[in-house]
């Protein structure tokens, strides 16, 4: 398995759109406060009843890898697919330098890893990392000091593999999905690495 990362355009977004993402949940990483949160909280791994969580077939259509360039001026992203031979086994996208996009916090030196993916066939072989690496080097190169990844208690593995890359958890926002009832239930976790 030779895996090379290749800078797109948005042309192919319709190719990187058929990369899926969903995952099982099997466990979440339940937030519990401590003292009030006045001596912050405690992450703690519990086990769920086991489903399948689908991360384009919920909430606006928008947000679908497609729909990306009708939402936002992506001029300024970045694109990347992991390709193996003639297949296409995953993808990163980087957002930077863009006013409407309210995680980058008006930061022109703040890149965020706006989208991973990779085959469920293919995880766990390398690939996320090989493409989280190019991507947190592609933000250095665009003169971005740090990068932000957003990701949600339920996706353990992604949490994993976000603190393995040396991403430290910066900010965990337990309401912040509150009026979508249906991931009302979800906690928004942060995670920030220096370039």
């Amino acid at each position: 398995m030779t895996i090379e990362i290749k800078e797109i355009g948005v042309e192919l977004l319709p190719r990187y759109a058929k990369i899926p993402i969903s995952f099982r949940v099997e466990s979440v990483f339940h937030v519990e406060t401590v003292d009030q949160g006045l001596d912050g909280f405690s992450v703690v791994e519990k086990k769920v009843k086991p489903y399948t969580k689908n991360y384009d077939s919920q909430g606006d259509t928008l947000d679908r890898p497609i729909r990306w360039t009708r939402r936002f001026n992506v001029s300024k992203w970045g694109f990347f697919l992991a390709i193996d031979g003639p297949l296409v086994v995953g993808g990163a996208t980087v957002a930077i330098d863009t006013p409407n996009v309210d995680m980058l916090e008006n930061r022109k030196d703040l890149a965020v890893l706006w989208d991973i993916r990779v085959h469920p066939n293919r995880r766990r072989s390398g690939i996320g990392s090989k493409l989280f690496k190019y991507a947190a080097d592609w933000a250095r190169r665009k003169g971005c000091k740090q990068l932000k990844v957003e990701t949600q208690n339920v996706n353990v593995p992604a949490c994993r593999f976000y603190a393995k890359q040396g991403c430290e958890l910066g900010a965990i926002h337990r309401y912040r999905y509150s009026s979508s009832p249906k991931i009302a239930h979800e906690a928004m976790f942060l995670w920030y690495l220096e370039l």
